[in-house]
This record gives C-alpha cells, sequence and structure tokens, in this order.
C-alpha cells in the first residue's frame, strides 16, 4: 500500500517547487514517482505536424520524486506523515499528528457517485 495515491493533495517537501501544493494526477510506483497538478512544470518542444502546424513549446508536468512528496492533513491542512491502521478488517492510511483517516479524492469521489447510483430508484423501461 502507498502512501501517496492518485487524487491526494500533496505539498512539495523540497527542490524549485518546495512548498507549493496540488493533486496527484497519476503514481507510478515501479518508478518511485508521481505526477502532481501545477507541479515541476517543463517545456516540452513540439515539431511542426498537422496538429500543431506552428510548432513551438509547451509547459506540462513531469513527474517527481515520491520521496519530495508529502500528503496534507484534512484536519491540519498541513503536510504529515502516514501510517497505516486496521479498522474492521480494512488497511487504512493514517495522518501521524493527527489520527485522521487520510482518504483520496478521487476513491472518495467514485466511493459516493457509486453510492448515489445505488440509491437511485431503478428506471423502467
Amino acid at each position: 500500500m502507498s502512501r501517496i495515491k492518485k487524487g491526494d493533495l500533496v505539498v512539495v517537501r523540497s527542490g524549485a517547487d518546495a512548498g507549493k501544493r496540488g493533486r496527484v494526477l497519476r503514481v507510478l510506483p515501479t518508478d518511485g514517482r508521481a505526477l502532481v497538478e501545477g507541479i515541476n512544470l517543463v517545456f516540452k518542444h513540439l515539431r511542426k505536424s498537422q496538429k500543431h502546424p506552428q510548432g513551438g513549446r509547451v509547459r506540462r508536468e513531469a513527474t517527481i520524486n515520491l520521496s519530495k512528496l508529502m500528503p496534507i492533513d484534512p484536519t491540519t491542512d498541513k503536510g504529515t506523515r502516514v501510517s497505516w491502521k486496521v479498522e474492521g478488517g480494512e488497511k487504512r492510511r493514517v495522518g501521524r499528528k493527527s489520527g485522521t483517516v487520510l482518504v483520496a479524492e478521487a476513491k472518495a469521489a467514485a466511493k459516493a457517485k457509486g453510492a448515489a447510483r445505488a440509491a437511485a430508484p431503478a428506471s423502467e423501461g
């Protein structure tokens, strides 16, 4: 189980973007890296093509090492270390200082969407 997941709000601990916050778009666990919205922006040089007739440079996010990222605790609104607790047979990520369960936004949104779908009456047809 990873301490940083897709949809987490994270803060950058070191480097050029230190102190900046962003949402995790993608995690690459085999590489130990993550793609974070608005963090580690680089220029990608594009060759002229039908899609980009002018060519040019585009700003994009590049991956950043997971060791430079720290999840943000929702109660304290600061970076926190992560520990794990087993509750009711489920292993959950917990913020060290406050003890609050950390839930990735993407997972929470999907869970809420599924609950809403289950609660909605079935359409007759």
